[in-house]
């Protein structure tokens, strides 16, 4: 595996300026505080993993560092932009894959990364040869004319992630990226998503409740824990805290007073079937 950037020191004190940034932000919904205080920081160029139970506040944070959810409190800052203050520099800077499906099934794969171009404001050759990058970064070349319903999984997700980088955005948020594929495909979207980070620079948050990709992939990772962050720091470092040949799901457990329960209840396997189902 490779060697993650600034091992074996802080990141924050190696680079102080933050690609995202939220100080004591909250959010609540008739009372209910579903995010209490969250301040986070995150420097440019990591792959970095936010974690927690179902219903710890990792939607809620994503949604309102993408701008689609206002803060009831505190400040939110992603590409050097104020999320509240600046939204739509926000979004000509990011890149936003969701759980839901992206992709139209209806179209090519050239087809979708074409309308993606003309709603990122794309325009003559250069789009042109954005979209054929594209086509060639996800590995896309020989389906790229035939209509994505046709597509596995993981070629969905590939190009749904082709078409959130079109624009070369600063940040990418990816919500579950990998939810419902294969290992290979899922080993293929990791090795996407570091060659974004190292080729590009871009840095990449996502969500995940799969403990082997957040060691793996994430160069840092926050714990939440209803709606407040309870650890953060790199896979080793936040193993190191809990003891010896410990591992991941050891950490989550500690910090987030939750079992990890990968039989699921009825709302987690009705989500993840459908998930699996649209991505085949």
């Amino acid at each position: 595996m490779r060697r993650r950037p600034n091992e074996g020191k802080s990141v924050m004190n190696a680079n102080p300026s933050a690609a995202i940034a939220t100080r004591d932000l909250c959010k609540r919904f008739n009372g209910f505080a579903a995010l209490e205080g969250l301040t986070l920081s995150v420097a440019h160029g990591l792959i970095f993993g936010l974690l927690g139970p179902n219903g710890a506040g990792k939607s809620t944070t994503i949604k309102i560092l993408t701008t689609l959810l206002d803060a009831s409190a505190g400040s939110a800052a992603v590409a050097g932009f104020d999320v509240a203050k600046e939204p739509l520099q926000v979004r000509r800077h990011i890149g936003y894959v969701p759980q839901m499906l992206s992709a139209d099934g209806a179209l090519t794969g050239y087809e979708n990364l074409r309308l993606s171009a003309s709603l990122y404001g794309l325009l003559g050759a250069g789009r042109e040869a954005r979209i054929d990058e594209a086509i060639a970064f996800s590995g896309l070349g020989d389906a790229a004319g035939k209509l994505v319903r046709t597509y596995s999984g993981g070629m969905i997700r590939r190009l749904e992630i082709a078409q959130a980088t079109l624009h070369l955005p600063e940040v990418l948020f990816l919500d579950e990226p990998t939810i419902g594929l294969d290992p290979v495909a899922r080993r293929t979207v990791w090795d996407r998503l570091q060659h974004l980070r190292e080729a590009r620079g871009t840095t990449i948050l996502i969500t995940t409740h799969d403990m082997e990709e957040a060691d793996l992939l994430c160069d840092e990772l926050a714990i939440l824990h209803q709606g407040r962050l309870a650890a953060t720091g790199t896979p080793a470092g936040l193993k190191a805290q809990v003891g010896p040949e410990s591992t991941l799901d050891d950490v989550f457990v500690q910090f987030s007073g939750a079992v990890i329960d990968h039989g699921g209840d009825y709302r987690d396997v009705r989500e993840s079937r459908g998930t699996i189902r649209r991505l085949g």
